[in-house]
C-alpha cells in the first residue's frame, strides 16, 4: 500500500486533503455518505493500494475472494461524468466516470458506470459496465 500523509491533496482530486477526504473513509472513521463519495473513496483507494477498503465496499452479492492491484498501474486523474441518485434519501446509485492511469509507462483510462446500492446507511459497490 502506498503511503499518503492526511495532509496530502487526495488522489480522488476533490481539492481536499486526503484525511478530510478519502482518508476518514479508508481508516473506518466515517462511511461515504453518497454513492459520488463511494465512488470517489474507491478510486482514491485503488491509487493508494487499499485492497481490503475495495473489498470491505463491495457488495457480498459480487465481491471477489481477493484483489491483486498492481503496483505498476499509476492511477493520475478521476472525471465524473454524472451520477443518477445515490443521494443521502436514496437507495441505489450510479456513477459516471473516466480514470487516467499509467500502466508499465503506457497512458491508458477506463471509462465505466458503477451502480451502487445503500444498506443499513452504508453505500456499497455493486457492479459496473465499461
Amino acid at each position: 500500500m502506498a503511503t499518503i500523509a492526511n495532509d496530502d491533496r487526495c488522489p480522488c482530486l476533490s481539492g481536499e486533503q486526503y484525511g478530510q477526504c478519502c482518508g476518514r473513509f479508508h481508516s473506518g472513521a466515517a462511511e461515504a455518505p453518497t454513492a459520488e463519495q463511494l465512488m470517489r473513496s474507491r478510486y482514491a483507494a485503488f491509487a493508494v493500494g487499499d485492497e481490503a477498503y475495495l473489498l470491505r465496499t463491495w457488495h457480498p452479492s459480487t465481491r471477489p475472494k481477493r484483489l491483486d492491484i498492481d503496483p505498476e498501474q499509476v492511477w493520475r486523474r478521476l472525471d465524473v461524468l454524472a451520477t443518477s441518485a445515490g443521494g443521502l434519501l436514496d437507495s441505489t446509485g450510479a456513477v459516471e466516470f473516466v480514470a487516467h492511469y499509467v500502466d508499465h509507462g503506457e497512458r491508458g483510462s477506463m471509462r465505466e458506470h458503477s451502480t451502487f446500492v445503500c444498506e443499513n446507511g452504508r453505500w456499497l459497490y455493486v457492479d459496473a459496465v465499461q
